[in-house]
């Protein structure tokens, strides 16, 4: 049999090394969620760069494809229209206003007579 110091003694020991495993348990299941969590959230990551890169693709190629057909209109119109755009580019701009509020207008006015 244990004397009552000795049994004190390895009980006190006995409960200081379970609070100690149950911290490291305790540390490990906080690190098992992580990870878990870090994975989960990888997938939709990889998922929405590639959906990213797609898009970007894709708004490059419709942009490429918008800019040949104004270059093509721009080919067409008599005079240089392109070199003189080039070397006045406020002149141009100007009249691109000029040209999308008078269409704005045109467009609003033709909206409200419709009704």
């Amino acid at each position: 049999m244990m004397k009552g110091k000795a049994f004190e003694k390895r009980i006190n020991r006995d409960f200081d090394r379970a609070i100690r495993d149950l911290a490291a348990l305790r540390d490990d299941a906080v690190t098992g969620l992580s990870r878990k969590f870090e994975q989960l959230a990888g997938g939709p990551k990889k998922k929405a760069a590639v959906a990213v890169k797609a898009l970007n693709k894709s708004i490059g190629h419709g942009f490429n494809q918008y800019n040949t057909k104004v270059q093509d209109v721009v080919d067409r119109v008599p005079g240089n229209l392109s070199k003189k755009a080039a070397g006045f580019p406020w002149v141009a701009f100007t009249i691109s206003m000029i040209l999308g509020l008078l269409l704005g207008t045109l467009l609003r006015f033709s909206r409200h007579t419709g009704k």
